[in-house]
């Protein structure tokens, strides 16, 4: 696949067999999506071709949001089944004909034997179970998809692409914006589903969970590996360890036999010896180890003083927007040494509650107290204000954050971030997603914060940057207070978590996967 000169991906050749659910990984920019649309026949390659089964059928999680909103969430399930969608229509126009005529009858009957030969019969019931399975209450089903809200709206698109049982799955990003309810359902879902699914995620606890393989692209080409993410990561760091050392000894025994033949060349007493060394020489393989796509950012979080007993207190704090309450009476207060993780099913409510405690938003009511020691340091889930000049280099949009201003200073930042020379002058408007988040956490660790507010850090990041946070945030030694949908993110630097779904329902210093289970038992899931 090429796109203006540059070679995407280079002679694929790969298989994947029914039965498997492949992890498809790679650096931001690898081609991942890319390769999802190229299978799906969205888009065409440059050369070669994609082979399926004459009898296979494909569904793919769309990531458009907004293309059904004129449509009745319980047809846009069924329209995963496009056939049989196509036949409803048709049964319902002849139907509806006020002059039906006898070759309308014997079209109807043709209908009904193809409607009942698809399971038409139990199509809504199949369709109303899968979006309850995903959270989706049954007043919702009627409802047309303009009135959904954002996650809604994504767990009807996941149930139109599992609906209509597809030999091949695929999934790109299938868990952003789902609670903890509709991720365990679809990780069981996946677990038992028998044909060929392929996921493209960033939730790294997800793809353990599901995966049987990875498919990984680097170096242009794509390779699949048995096992989930974690056993290819381990794996792939040991493999390229031992070639790092084999190619070490390599060179460390090429530098013995040129030393050797440089001071015995001239010596006919060593000449058999030399000529030995020349032979052995010229056998050594010393290639470069390619160079691979991926990169790692260092994340680490320092706090330029220590903060005192009173970190964080919240008050009887309530809001609500356009009559809608988002939070009614929480209350909570910081402890030193708790990392908190905000939890619950309304993005909009936790964004809400970061605002306030920023000072971006006001609350109807209740109190905000911040110690007098506190210095805070804010990453927000919307960062588009940060980045609208078309002006700003990289070094002159970090510098405003920084104390000292010395250019060799910012830079040697921004190559912490992986923005290395040149691509250290970029301007600020032209930057991915993931780059605007290395950027903001960046402004982050320049400041030096005691108090850490993260929401959503880990959207646009690709494994590599979300394993170098996930790590930065375990070794912070300052209050922290963050929400992600990264399982195991929040498994492994929270110690209390905080689940707000308008009022404040769970509080208690514990474990992320000790609070999921007492959720699924509470809720009998």
């Amino acid at each position: 696949m090429q796109f203006a000169g540059r070679k995407l991906f280079d002679e694929v050749n790969v298989k994947f067999l029914p039965g498997n659910c492949y992890g498809l990984i790679g650096a931001n920019g690898a081609g991942k999506s890319t390769f999802l649309k190229v299978l799906s026949g969205e888009l065409e390659p440059t050369s070669g071709e994609v082979h399926m089964s004459p009898d296979a059928s494909l569904s793919m999680l769309k990531q458009d949001h907004f293309a059904y909103e004129d449509n009745k969430v319980l047809d846009v399930v069924i329209l995963g089944n496009e056939k049989l969608y196509e036949v409803m229509k048709e049964k319902e126009a002849l139907y509806e004909k006020a002059d039906f005529s006898e070759a309308d009858g014997v079209r109807a009957g043709e209908l009904e034997e193809i409607f009942t030969a698809l399971n038409g019969w139990e199509a809504e019931a199949n369709a109303a179970l899968m979006l309850a399975s995903l959270g989706l209450s049954e007043e919702l089903h009627s409802k047309k998809m303009q009135e959904l809200s954002g996650g809604e709206k994504v767990k009807v698109l996941l149930a139109q692409a599992l609906f209509g049982e597809p030999n091949i799955l695929l999934l790109d990003e299938p868990t952003n914006h789902l609670d903890i309810y509709a991720i365990r359902w679809l990780e069981q879902f996946l677990e038992n589903y028998n044909q060929v699914a392929i996921v493209v995620s960033h939730d790294r606890h997800f793809m353990n969970r599901v995966c049987s393989h990875i498919a990984d692209i680097d170096y242009g080409k794509i390779k699949t590996y048995t096992g989930n993410y974690e056993f290819w990561k381990q794996s792939s760091e040991l493999a390229m360890r031992l070639r790092a050392a084999e190619k070490k000894k390599s060179e460390t025994r090429s530098a013995e036999l040129k030393t050797f033949i440089a001071r015995f060349s001239a010596n006919a007493a060593k000449s058999k010896q030399t000529t030995s060394r020349k032979k052995e020489l010229e056998s050594l393989q010393l290639e470069d180890l390619p160079l691979s796509s991926r990169k790692n950012p260092f994340i680490g979080f320092e706090q330029e003083r220590e903060a005192g007993n009173e970190i964080l207190e919240i008050d009887m704090l309530s809001k609500s927007i356009d009559g809608v309450p988002l939070l009614k009476d929480i209350r909570f207060t910081f402890q030193k040494g708790e990392k908190i993780a905000l939890v619950g099913r309304d993005d909009v409510a936790r964004t809400a509650l970061f605002k306030m405690i920023a000072g971006e938003m006001e609350p109807d009511s209740g109190s905000i107290n911040v110690g007098s020691t506190i210095t805070m340091g804010y990453f927000p889930a919307d960062n588009s204000e940060f980045f609208k000049s078309k002006d700003l280099s990289l070094v002159d949009w970090l510098r405003q954050y920084s104390k000292t201003q010395e250019e060799d200073f910012i830079r040697g930042f921004l190559g912490k971030m992986l923005f290395s020379r040149e691509e250290a002058n970029k301007k600020t408007n032209v930057l991915s997603g993931g780059e605007r988040v290395r950027c903001m956490l960046a402004r982050i660790m320049l400041n030096k914060p005691n108090l850490i507010l993260l929401d959503e850090p880990t959207s646009h990041l690709d494994l590599e940057s979300v394993d170098a946070l996930n790590e930065g945030l375990k070794n912070y030694k300052g209050a922290l207070l963050f929400t992600s949908h990264d399982h195991e993110l929040v498994q492994t630097v929270a110690n209390r978590i905080i689940d707000i779904d308008v009022t404040l329902r769970f509080d208690k210093q514990t474990t992320y996967n000790d609070y999921i289970e007492e959720c699924l038992v509470r809720d009998g899931v």
